[in-house]
């Protein structure tokens, strides 16, 4: 066999070589089948071959593909930067176009810090960020990512921003519950404030839902209303991650919405191109671009392929295609109906210790004994066996961190196009059963019919 020379995931693991996509589903080159239950990584939100994307990408690589932004603008970035603003809540106004969600939150933090020296306080240099999150591969989003796996090879290179606890109802820190708890996991932010000086942060981020890091934690409410207020009172900018919850995968355009608070900055990406087109995008509120606009009148920031008119003008098409179909509208009827089989999937198999999660961005969490909710042995390797067998049954998961400690968990996502069916969403819910009776013959689980006994 001919070597291959692609740095991959995996250096030992062998990949199939896709084909094609078609809606909810991709082909290998052998023909194989994969309902992409996953979105590839919580990306592609309108499924794959959509024919008016692919127009438009065509007719934009007519035009012009790349201009440099120092140089030129283009008639797509423009369109597609006053396509965000309105349809983002709030003062929400102002797009910079990046390649990645690293690097949208990465602009996020520098923005942030210039913020506040365009203000004249040049103290408030640190981002203040929640353990079991991730925020990007970059050394500054990396830095704001409380993932201890993805942290650990860097440590030396890495600030230590991650100050408090997530608020992951399943494993309460508190042994607690919403709202009797009094939010302690968000009330915690004050106390690091104290701890650290409000003079010294220049902002605090959050994933509204808890992604990678977690599994689709989601917050109860009245907690990040407790959050916004800590930040408000302090002078310290909220940031929201929705690198991964934004443009529609919890239902409205910005996952913050459902707690009714506006973010003073936004990181965007993944959904933004679906997949189409590497994009994201850092989104500023007038009131956090005044002091620049009429001070340095430059954010100091910028790749060499941030605005390029492909990647702008399939997004563009992108933010079309979900508003033209009315795409939204149907994400909370269908994360109810896959969220009731999940509950019922949860009822025949034991090691399913949670679901959990907001939208079509939902999660497992995989226990050895449920009661107890104690986690798996590490070297069990739980959650790559169960993404592994899913593959090798036709159906993508996305691996997950879990556990309060961020590494001792198990746990996968389940993230379909936003356009899947419910038929679709029945033809999941078989393949993932199938998965789990595959799982549980691999550990020796006793069951019948699929219920374990």
């Amino acid at each position: 066999m001919k070597p291959s020379y692609l740095i991959k995931p995996a250096l030992d693991e062998s990949y199939p070589e896709i084909d094609y996509g078609k809606g909810v589903f991709l082909f290998d080159k052998d023909g194989k089948k994969y309902l992409d239950a996953a979105s590839g990584a919580v990306t592609a939100n309108i499924g794959h071959g959509v024919p008016e994307i692919i127009l438009a990408m065509h007719e934009q690589s007519k035009r012009v593909s790349f201009v440099y932004r120092s140089q030129f603008t283009s008639e797509a970035a423009e369109k597609l930067a006053e396509k965000l603003s309105d349809a983002l809540p709030g003062d929400l106004n102002w797009s910079f176009f990046v390649n990645s969600g690293s690097e949208a939150t990465e602009t996020a933090l520098k923005i942030a810090i210039q913020y506040w020296q365009e203000k004249g306080i040049k103290s408030k240099t640190k981002i203040l960020s929640r353990w079991i999150s991730y925020h990007g591969i970059t050394l500054g989003a990396l830095s704001m990512s409380g993932h201890p796996g993805r942290r650990a090879r860097f440590v030396p290179l890495l600030e230590e921003f991650p100050s408090i606890s997530p608020p992951y109802c399943y494993r309460c820190p508190y042994q607690s519950s919403a709202p009797e708890c009094g939010y302690l996991c968000a009330k915690e932010l004050d106390g690091a404030i104290k701890r650290i000086g409000s003079d010294h942060i220049a902002g605090f981020i959050a994933e509204p839902v808890i992604g990678a890091a977690g599994g689709a934690i989601a917050p109860p409410k009245g907690y990040y209303e407790t959050i916004k207020k800590i930040c408000d009172e302090n002078n310290i900018l909220f940031i929201a991650d929705e690198v991964m919850t934004g443009f529609g995968r919890t239902g409205p355009m910005l996952a913050s919405e459902h707690w009714n608070i506006i973010p003073d900055i936004v990181a965007l990406g993944k959904g933004m191109g679906a997949g189409y087109a590497p994009i994201a995008a850092t989104v500023v509120s007038d009131h956090v671009m005044e002091p620049i606009l009429y001070g340095s009148k430059s954010i100091m920031s910028g790749h060499t392929l941030s605005a390029n008119p492909q990647s702008c003008a399939a997004a563009l098409a992108v933010l079309e295609y979900l508003e033209n179909n009315d795409i939204l509208s149907d994400v909370e009827s269908k994360s109810v109906y896959l969220k009731n089989k999940l509950d019922q999937v949860k009822k025949q198999f034991d090691f399913i210790g949670d679901v959990r999660g907001k939208g079509l961005l939902l999660g497992l969490e995989f226990v050895k004994l449920p009661g107890a909710k104690i986690p798996f042995e590490r070297s069990m390797k739980l959650t790559e066996l169960v993404v592994k067998a899913g593959r090798e049954n036709g159906i993508l998961l996305y691996p997950a961190g879990a556990g309060l400690d961020g590494v001792s968990g198990d746990a996968v996502i389940i993230s379909p196009p936003l356009t899947i069916t419910k038929r679709e969403i029945d033809e999941l819910i078989n393949l993932l059963k199938a998965t789990f009776i595959e799982v549980y013959r691999i550990l020796g689980f006793p069951y019948e019919n699929g219920v374990e006994k």
